[in-house]
């Protein structure tokens, strides 16, 4: 998404709300968020606060414009849509990685303001992400995720045979090493548990795949899960391998054939396969169209 300043010329005298919304419509939940932020300033960059009268000719807004790559919807309802999202693409810019292109710029893109994540994926982990497209569905579907009021199931390649169902309940909580993001399990963390069953079991490449279904909901926690009991998901860049090498994965200074070396393969063999949700009386049912 690219960030632009763009330049509107004032009416003295106006409160600034008022002229966002009426002048240059700019509805006032994105005001809100544009004031509170810093993004609003004046002819000196001073920051303009709320309720704050205009006395300069012009304010100057830094507002991305999103921008897309062909990554369409495979489901599009009045109320919300269902994207299934490439390994590798993140949801949303972070703080320090704003000119990138996410998830969000294609939502932005068909929806326009109101379209709305309502839960996240890791971005090297593929699948499906559900997205709302107005205030009364964002309410609804974001209180279903936190009451986790949904089935959702993942499939993911791992190394070594699983060979019975398994139910891992590990508490988990931040890693302490190089890795900053990184997670582990302790005694200490938060209650985690995922469930995983295994559905074929490749000899010649000694890997299994596995269906995860996670009833928490804890960072990175089907990874985690999974390398605590020694079957690291392969292409993972974080879990199971040295933490130097992941470092350098991080900051794009390893090759595809180094990543290769390490991990087993190009992407991360995770993918956000099903989705199960009842929403005003209907149960949806979805399922990622990618393969690995």
């Amino acid at each position: 998404m690219s960030y632009i300043k763009k330049e509107f010329k004032t009416i003295k005298g106006k409160k600034i709300e008022d002229f966002l919304l009426e002048d240059i419509s700019i509805d006032s939940k994105l005001t809100l968020n544009l004031l509170e932020k810093g993004k609003i300033t004046d002819e000196n960059n001073k920051r303009l606060q709320k309720n704050q009268i205009i006395k300069s000719n012009f304010i100057y807004i830094v507002i991305f414009e999103p921008i897309t790559k062909g990554l369409k919807p495979i489901f599009d309802s009045f109320h919300f849509a269902i994207f299934d999202k490439p390994s590798g693409l993140m949801v949303h810019p972070s703080s320090h990685q704003l000119d990138i292109y996410t998830l969000l710029d294609e939502i932005k893109f068909y929806f326009g303001q109101k379209g709305s994540l309502v839960h996240r994926i890791d971005a090297e982990t593929s699948g499906l992400v559900l997205v709302s497209k107005n205030a009364f569905s964002d309410m609804i579907l974001k209180n279903m995720f936190e009451e986790k009021q949904y089935i959702k199931k993942y499939h993911a390649i791992v190394e070594g045979n699983i060979e019975k169902n398994l139910e891992i309940d590990t508490p988990i909580t931040n890693d302490t090493g190089l890795i900053k993001l990184k997670m582990k399990t302790d005694l200490n963390g938060k209650e985690s548990k995922t469930l995983i069953n295994p559905i074929s079991y490749n000899k010649e490449k000694n890997q299994t795949l596995v269906e995860a279904i996670p009833l928490t909901g804890r960072q990175h926690q089907i990874r985690v899960h999974l390398n605590s009991i020694g079957h690291k998901i392969i292409g993972d860049p974080i879990y199971g391998i040295d933490e130097k090498i992941t470092d350098l994965f991080l900051k794009n200074k390893l090759s595809e054939d180094e990543r290769l070396k390490y991990t087993k393969a190009n992407r991360l063999l995770l993918q956000a396969n099903y989705l199960e949700f009842e929403f005003l009386d209907v149960i949806y049912k979805f399922s990622s169209l990618q393969e690995f």
